[in-house]
């Protein structure tokens, strides 16, 4: 079993998602919030914030691994700067707990989650739900974004056992998602292209 916390970085609000994925890919909610600071605290206080609830949850749910999304060009310096900031807490409190952090594109984290790295964020959030057998969406986006990054690494964090995993997957009559099917194509295609190039 795999433990994974994904963080949707934001300093308004950052989302923090943590699913357990088993052998067979399966995976299952253990907890997920929202993380907010109110603007008008000074910036230190802000990111202060989300050390102290971060740190809580590593803490009390002790995760395998840490995934984060990468931050990428905005043409909002201010929301860059801001989700710069909370990514920095992120990665000094998953160091200091030895752990490692994998940074996780939100393309990236589309495809692995809905098979399409261009879906829109009701698409994840729907497949988020659906992956976790949840009776509601989880909301608001930020925290489906975060159980999306999540299950992007532990799916990708479980490719090495893939072999395996499928064995068991048919063994227990349990097929593969849509998604779960397309990031396996991927997988499959970016090992093929390592070995001909």
């Amino acid at each position: 079993m795999l433990r994974v916390l994904g963080v949707d970085p934001g300093l308004t609000r950052c989302g923090v998602g943590i699913v357990d994925i088993d052998p067979t890919r399966r995976a299952t909610l253990v907890a997920v919030s929202v993380i907010e600071t109110a603007p008008e605290l000074a910036l230190e206080r802000r990111l202060l914030a989300i050390s102290d609830a971060l740190e809580g949850l590593l803490d009390e749910h002790r995760p395998d691994a840490v995934a984060l999304e990468r931050v990428f060009a905005q043409h909002n310096v201010s929301t860059v700067m801001g989700t710069a900031q909370a990514s920095g807490v992120v990665l000094r409190a998953a160091a200091a707990r030895g752990l490692i952090v994998t940074l996780h594109t939100p393309t990236e984290v589309k495809a692995a989650v809905t098979g399409h790295g261009a879906a829109d964020k009701k698409q994840v959030t729907a497949m988020v739900q659906r992956i976790l057998r949840l009776d509601a969406p989880p909301k608001p986006a930020d925290a489906a974004d975060a159980l999306a990054l999540a299950i992007c690494h532990g799916w990708r964090g479980a490719a090495s056992s893939a072999p395996r995993a499928a064995g068991e997957l048919a063994a227990a009559g349990g097929p593969l998602t849509p998604a779960q099917q397309a990031w396996r194509a991927a997988e499959k295609a970016t090992r093929a292209r390592r070995l001909d190039g």
